[in-house]
């Protein structure tokens, strides 16, 4: 057919040659998708990491959006209006957990002429995200008196595993007065001064449960007698060589506190006008700030024997404000004589084995006298009849 002389080869060289042209053609457009497919499997995270990528991604955004705004609110130079604080420490910031949800988080509405134009930032409220916490303080007997910022300062606010008991009682002294509060719960707890110095107001007056002890290191007031404050990051600093401090006891870095490392480590103090001293605080705190009747109850701590005292800690202040723990070795705060000689509480050192013998030695200690009573007792007819005969 002369109409289909194009698709056959007239002479047999040229239809090999057609042939060859067509298959590397089709090799090179293999080769192309087959190049692209590599790239784009080797550039997109698989399942397994694109948690992983997103999280660093946004990780980097909340950076950006954060340090832009520490370029004015991190200088201690800022211009405050009255009665508001603008400043923020940007080391204390950084170790919240606010920092991690990044500032827009909460001031999500931030005029493009922020802050020329005058414009206040939005301002989130706490129950925005602490809704069940927030609903729980409003019913308690704070709930009325002050907000949440009245205790905790959402630019430095941390958990209470990395707050010493004496921070969290002085902000229960912006209000209540300590001199106060020491005389009133003398009416009818011994010791008062005592046992607000070595318990978080929190551990009495919420429903907070898991007690542990946690020992912090304190140093004398200069000019004072017995008064004592938490030691600072740079006083412990001066203890030790490099930035772990912990190591002042932790001498093994092993970040567990033997008792042999506490036993030296008070040996050392005893000239250094310092000490380690205890407190009772709640792994698990609630806001339900209440009079609890258990707690006027001195058995709640002071008969909980040496399981009260089994789990410990040594907490370290950073150079950002908060505190750091370390675990110390398993009852060995119980050795008052050389691990812990400035911290004791009554009660921790109870033991039932010793509590049966005690008690036998008194039941046979009164079996004599009483014996003795109870055998005159029955012989008196006879003596009164000996008595008259003579």
């Amino acid at each position: 057919m002369p109409g289909c002389s194009h698709f056959k080869f007239s002479r047999q060289g040229e239809g090999v040659e057609a042939m060859l042209v067509y298959i590397r053609t089709i090799w090179s457009f293999l080769a192309v998708f087959l190049f692209s497919t590599a790239i784009v499997t080797a550039t997109v995270p698989g399942p397994d990491k694109q948690d992983k990528f997103v999280s660093e991604t946004e990780n980097s955004l909340l950076r950006t959006d954060n340090d832009r705004c520490m370029r004015c609110h991190g200088q201690r130079a800022i211009i405050s209006p009255a009665d508001k604080h603008v400043y923020i420490d940007p080391d204390k910031f950084g170790a919240t957990t606010h920092s991690v949800v990044g500032c827009t988080s909460c001031h999500d509405r931030v005029s493009s002429g922020h802050p020329g134009d005058g414009y206040a930032p939005s301002r989130a409220t706490c129950g925005d995200c602490h809704g069940p916490i927030y609903q729980e303080y409003s019913i308690s007997l704070h709930g009325s008196k002050a907000g949440c910022t009245g205790c905790h300062n959402p630019h430095e606010v941390r958990l209470p595993l990395f707050v010493s008991g004496e921070d969290i009682n002085s902000k229960c002294a912006r209000c209540h007065d300590t001199r106060k509060t020491i005389q009133s719960h003398s009416k009818w707890l011994p010791q008062a001064d005592l046992h607000i110095d070595s318990l978080p107001c929190i551990t009495c007056h919420t429903g907070s449960k898991d007690y542990v002890i946690t020992m912090s290191i304190e140093s004398r007031l200069p000019g004072s007698g017995g008064d004592f404050k938490n030691a600072t990051y740079e006083e412990l600093a001066k203890l030790t060589t490099g930035g772990d401090i912990s190591r002042v006891i932790d001498q093994n870095g092993d970040h567990l506190v033997s008792l042999k490392e506490l036993r030296e480590f008070n040996h050392q103090l005893r000239g250094k006008n310092m000490r380690l001293w205890g407190m009772m605080t709640p792994e698990v705190v609630t806001h339900s700030y209440q009079i609890l009747d258990n707690r006027w109850d001195c058995t709640f701590c002071h008969t909980s024997g040496p399981k009260a005292m089994q789990k410990s800690f040594v907490a370290f202040p950073e150079k950002n404000g908060g505190y750091s723990r370390v675990p110390v070795e398993k009852g060995a705060i119980l050795d008052i004589l050389y691990g812990t000689p400035d911290f004791y509480m009554l009660g921790t050192t109870r033991s039932t084995p010793l509590n049966i013998i005690g008690a036998l030695i008194v039941l046979a200690g009164l079996s004599m006298p009483v014996g003795h009573g109870f055998f005159r007792f029955l012989t008196r007819k006879n003596r009164k009849e000996n008595d008259h005969e003579a």
